[in-house]
């Protein structure tokens, strides 16, 4: 059985033979699910249910998925709860902006509810996987990182990071020097193969930048390719 099944998932959409649908497929691959039907019931929930990631639609009653996801970031007990956001909106606009504001990923109706069971299944092995040999220990500059432990800590603080923002950070690190283009990374920090805009690594690659203020020149950006975290002095 796989590390994530017992998992709980909560499901945010207003639209219920949808959020059924959600509910079947991730009930059949053994997660435990709950479902909210606005924002203000999502809110409600993320505390009393403590699920293990959110499933948010985007348009919601009361409140939009954009202040459920901004709101739970901003609380520290939910600033690392994994998102994944549905959209109706084809516009790259809806979708840059709720990675802003901290979804992880995004899927775009119509979807197929196998492929959204397996997003949740990668974001969720990111979280909880363990290395076979030992810690992973990284250091850059006054960067350091644990990945068994899930910490990033910057002049000994510790600096709370989603789960794609610690996939991407642990990526560029592990590779250095390198250039990685921007499908080499959705590829390997999404773990499947990822269909949506590369913009989403760009959106990402802002958000680290602007939690950790020394990877802002760090971090280069490399014309029509991607990436490349210079070598450390």
């Amino acid at each position: 059985m796989e590390a994530t099944a017992g998992k709980k998932i909560l499901v945010v959409e207003d639209e219920q033979d949808i959020a059924q649908l959600v509910q079947h497929y991730l009930q059949k691959d053994g997660f435990r699910s709950v479902t909210a039907i606005n924002g203000v019931e999502a809110l409600k929930k993320v505390k009393a249910e403590q699920p293990d990631l959110i499933v948010l639609d985007l348009m919601l009653p009361e409140m939009d998925g954009l202040e459920v996801c901004k709101r739970v970031r901003s609380a520290p007990e939910t600033a690392m709860l994994p998102i994944i956001m549905l959209t109706a909106k084809a516009e790259e606009s809806d979708t840059i902006v709720g990675l802003e504001l901290g979804a992880d990923d995004y899927v775009t109706k119509p979807f197929s509810p196998k492929a959204l069971v397996a997003r949740v299944k990668a974001l969720l092995r990111r979280i909880d996987r363990t290395p076979s040999t030992g810690a992973e220990h990284y250091r850059y500059g006054a960067l350091t990182m644990n990945s068994t432990r899930h910490e990033v800590s910057l002049n000994q603080e510790e600096v709370p990071l989603t789960a794609k923002e610690f996939g991407l950070l642990e990526h560029l690190l592990r590779h250095r020097g390198r250039v990685l283009t921007r499908e080499v990374l959705l590829n390997a920090v999404w773990g499947y193969d990822y269909y949506g805009t590369t913009r989403t690594v760009d959106v990402h690659i802002r958000r680290l930048k602007q939690k950790l203020p020394p990877l802002e020149d760090a971090i280069v950006s490399v014309k029509s390719l991607g990436y490349k975290l210079k070598d450390s002095d």
